[in-house]
């Protein structure tokens, strides 16, 4: 495979049972870039070693005096070299596109298993584990993966030149090839508390990856109540954390390649010794002593992959591990498509609380638990904490339909959706029945003073649509974020949409606007909210009310405030089960003389309407 094959149509299905065995998959799903690797590393790696035989012959030719064999040297020499060229430039290049490969690979991998479950993820894993594996741990295991094919190569040309040594010169040739395997294997007992020092390291920058992005998450809460110090001194203590493991990791290493440096010194002074003897007896010539000298010295630059691959395993072991643990989370309840795909309609039932939400209406769902309403809204959308009856649509359970038909069918926005930074369109821009337009969703989300915000805020942007959003919308009020959000989900036009808690960051007037505007553009379509504002209720067809996780009550908003003293509380925020006098009960709050408000402000009621309330 090349880079440019990126990204996989099917990334396959990985063997998550292990890190090893995920590597492993990794390995074998690469094979052909692999095998080019190990052809150039060979190529590289021989060139190399093919150097002191070249040297040891132009040196025993100057001694003999032959011209022709210093000739021949000279032509062995340049095709080395070039052999070292060719076979380092594209070793290098089919090494780096396995690496970028294998973790373009893994982070495919990880977005589809994430966008497979959905909200259910950061419940069973913390979100700055995710941020860490699809980050840092993918390059690590692209590393090892990389690594593989060249510490095959090392380790074959090592093996190869051994087995010529003997046959060229036995006497010296025994010496290395009994002291090489020594020095490839004398590291072995150092590498499990090197790997269990790095373990501790990547352990520890894991805790402060996740501390950092949950500080960063909630750092507009955390200025608020003035806690941003305190979580500034843990992550200074995290960090610290850190740098110890790190050092005492990185003397562990050094100690390995200090050993990788003395033991080949070693045996390049045992072999000098040796061979001088051997030379003072006649037994050898000036050129094989000097063949031999060269071939080991020349031999310590491929055992250093040795070395490499060990680290590269110790680094990618781990990673490979909490790749595999996200990769192997399946949902609580399979969506397995056992029905055709289409998607179906009518009114969406949840077995679990009894909630019934009428085709082609607006309904309200108060519940006065944010917790208990939250996995209910995901339940709507096919994301249920644990595995239980399914949510119908028209009957049918969400858990038959395949996948991609049950989320084009129900469309659930959060209490805290989120904005990817681009401009206006690409945000608008996301799949949808068409029957609905940009301009009528930012229409209906009230957001003209969010176009004019963006279109001040992006120089050189005439259209409002092609002015800049920042990453999560960070330039934006809370207000603004949200009804953005909002305009997006009313662009999607799905058969059943889910909102949770839409309006909690906008102000009573454009609420009321709102909620006026969600109702007239989302005519003939099933709407759930989750709400407790009077003024999405005043609006909804239908308002359920929930508590203790069952359906209690049901009917319009007013009528609920007048006959269910625990809904009334809950919307009017009052303990007390009787409304307070003065107060308009549907609204929760002191009246307001219609006369003081201004046409499309305020509230959203007829007089005549409070008056029969009243």
């Amino acid at each position: 495979m090349q880079i440019q094959d990126l990204p996989y149509p099917d990334p396959g299905v990985p063997d998550a049972r292990s890190g090893p065995r995920f590597l492993w998959w990794l390995f074998r799903n690469q094979l052909g870039g692999q095998l080019k690797a190990l052809a150039w590393g060979l190529l590289h790696f021989a060139a190399v070693c093919a150097l002191p035989f070249c040297v040891g012959t132009a040196v025993q030719a100057a001694v003999d005096r032959s011209g022709a064999r210093l000739a021949l040297a000279g032509g062995l020499l340049v095709a080395a070299g070039v052999g070292i060229a060719l076979g380092d430039t594209f070793l290098h290049r089919a090494a780096v596109t396995n690496w970028i490969t294998a973790a373009a690979r893994v982070q495919q991998l990880l977005a589809r298993r994430t966008a497979l479950l959905g909200a259910a993820l950061t419940r069973r894993v913390a979100a700055g584990e995710v941020v860490a594996v699809s980050t840092g741990d993918v390059e690590k295991i692209g590393w090892f993966v990389e690594a593989l094919s060249r510490f095959t190569a090392a380790a074959v040309t090592v093996v190869l030149v051994c087995v010529g040594l003997v046959v060229y010169q036995p006497a010296l040739g025994l010496l290395v090839a009994v002291g090489l395997p020594v020095l490839a294997l004398a590291v072995l007992p150092l590498l499990p508390r090197a790997t269990r020092r790095a373990d501790v390291q990547r352990a520890k920058a894991g805790r402060a990856t996740e501390l950092a992005s949950d500080t960063v998450a909630g750092l507009r809460v955390l200025r608020g109540i003035g806690g941003e110090d305190l979580f500034l001194d843990r992550y200074r203590d995290a960090s610290q954390a850190v740098r110890h493991a790190a050092v005492r990791s990185a003397r562990m290493w050094s100690v390995i390649s200090a050993v990788q440096v003395l033991l080949p010194g070693l045996l390049l002074v045992a072999v000098v010794w040796h061979g001088i003897g051997l030379a003072r007896e006649g037994r050898i010539g000036v050129g094989e002593l000097v063949t031999v000298y060269s071939s080991v010295m020349i031999l310590t630059y491929p055992l250093r992959h040795f070395e490499e691959i060990a680290m590269a395993y110790s680094f990618s072991r781990p990673s490979a591990r909490r790749a595999a643990g996200v990769l192997a989370l399946e949902r609580s309840t399979e969506t397995g498509g056992s029905r055709p795909a289409g998607a179906p309609t009518g009114d969406v039932r949840d077995p679990a609380t009894g909630l019934l939400a009428p085709a082609g209406l607006l309904t309200a769902v108060v519940c006065g638990d944010p917790d208990a309403a939250g996995r209910l809204a995901e339940r709507l959308g096919g994301h249920p904490a644990e595995a239980d009856d399914s949510v119908l649509l028209g009957g049918v359970p969400l858990d038959e339909l395949p996948l991609a038909s049950a989320r084009s069918s129900v469309l659930v926005q959060d209490k805290d959706p989120v904005l990817l930074s681009g401009t206006l369109r690409e945000l608008l821009d996301v799949p949808a029945s068409g029957r609905v337009g940009a301009d009528e969703a930012l229409t209906a989300a009230q957001c003209a003073d969010v176009l004019a915000a963006l279109s001040q805020g992006s120089a050189g942007a005439g259209d409002p649509m092609d002015a800049r959003v920042t990453e999560r919308g960070r330039s934006l009020s809370g207000g603004q974020r949200q009804r953005l959000a909002l305009a997006r989900s009313l662009v999607t036009d799905p058969e059943v949409l889910v909102l949770d808690e839409p309006t909690s960051a906008v102000d009573s007037h454009t609420e009321a606007r709102i909620a006026q505007g969600v109702r007239d553009l989302r005519s003939g379509r099933t709407t759930v909210v989750f709400t407790s504002s009077p003024l999405l209720l005043d609006r909804a067809d239908r308002v359920v009310f929930l508590h203790g996780g069952t359906v209690t009550a049901a009917g319009p908003h007013r009528r609920l405030l007048r006959e269910e003293p625990r809904y009334r509380a809950v919307v009017t925020r009052e303990p007390d089960e009787a409304p307070v006098p003065g107060q308009d009960p549907a609204l929760g709050r002191d009246p307001v003389p219609e006369a003081a408000l201004t046409p499309g402000e305020g509230l959203p009621h007829r007089r005549e309407e409070i008056e029969e309330t009243a």
